[in-house]
């Protein structure tokens, strides 16, 4: 790797992991275990999980997570995204990917590390209608609509810049299923159709309100605390993110489309990316030596 790749390799893999290699002790732990795990080699999960478009796909996800009143008012008073954006960020990823490629008995013990953390979120909000409501981050509304939330962004984002899905789009939806009813969801949704009613359901319910606390959200999504040799492609791969949502819920959230071709530029800047960080010790290889120690091949 050229001299000038490597500190930007650097700098993207300590954004996301928090550990300059890509390999922090959580991924290490990935080759350990005795099962395939929840989903497996070949799996949805693991096609979309490991795909480029995660990167776009977790802006994504921020931003629509921010249209849920509670949601957001969970954000607001209990994360220190504003002080700490990358390490919230890098503790989602551990969630994700250790669910995604772990063995079943780390992706349980991290879930309860999450169900754990969600113990403690409570308080008050203001609701669509100005009604004043309690929320607790393990309320069945909230976990449902996280869980509908982020299957929506992952999958839309790689339908978008992706590979194709091994099973589809349905595949990838009732595979995470498992995900979602780890940390507490109910009823998940099992296939795409289910995933957009289920996102429909909230959009016509009156529950989702746009407010200044949601616009000073985007505002910092638009412009997190990142490196500053970051900046230049996160830009793009905002842009990216916001051409990829539906447009009733861009409007929702005050952001246009870029004049400029956005999901061009940001399947330009995933390329460029994938190359700089390359392949090696990533947490599907560690899954991959968990498989071959096991004979699961």
């Amino acid at each position: 790797m050229s001299n000038i790749a490597a500190p930007f390799r650097s700098r993207v893999l300590s954004a996301f992991t928090g550990n300059a290699s890509g390999r922090p002790d959580w991924v290490s732990q990935i080759e350990e275990g005795d099962d395939a795990g929840f989903f497996g080699a070949g799996s949805a999960a693991w096609a979309v999980h490991g795909g480029m478009a995660t990167l776009v796909a977790g802006i994504r996800a921020l931003l629509m997570q921010t249209l849920h009143p509670g949601a957001m008012a969970g954000v607001h008073d209990w994360s220190r995204y504003k002080e700490d954006p990358l390490g919230r960020l890098s503790g989602t990823i551990q969630w994700l990917i250790s669910v995604t490629f772990s063995d079943t008995t780390m992706a349980v013990r991290e879930s309860n590390r999450v169900g754990r953390f969600h113990d403690r979120v409570t308080g008050t909000y203001l609701d669509a209608q100005d009604v004043e409501r309690t929320y607790a981050a393990g309320d069945p509304e909230l976990l449902s609509w996280v869980h509908v939330v982020f299957t929506d962004a992952f999958l839309g984002s790689h339908l978008v810049w992706g590979s194709p899905i091994p099973g589809g789009p349905d595949q990838y939806v009732r595979e995470w299923k498992k995900a979602g009813e780890l940390v507490g969801v109910l009823d998940p949704p099992a296939s795409e159709a289910e995933l957009h009613a289920q996102l429909d359901a909230f959009r016509t319910s009156g529950i989702l309100k746009s407010d200044e606390r949601v616009a000073e959200a985007v505002r910092f999504i638009r412009h997190p605390g990142l490196p500053k040799g970051m900046l230049p492609a996160y830009k793009i791969l905002f842009a990216g993110a916001v051409a990829s949502i539906p447009v009733e819920y861009r409007r929702m959230l005050g952001l246009r489309r870029a004049w400029w071709p956005a999901i061009t530029a940001t399947r330009l800047i995933l390329v460029l990316v994938g190359k700089l960080l390359g392949r090696s010790s990533t947490s599907e290889d560690a899954a991959r030596k968990r498989l071959a120690r096991l004979g699961l091949h």
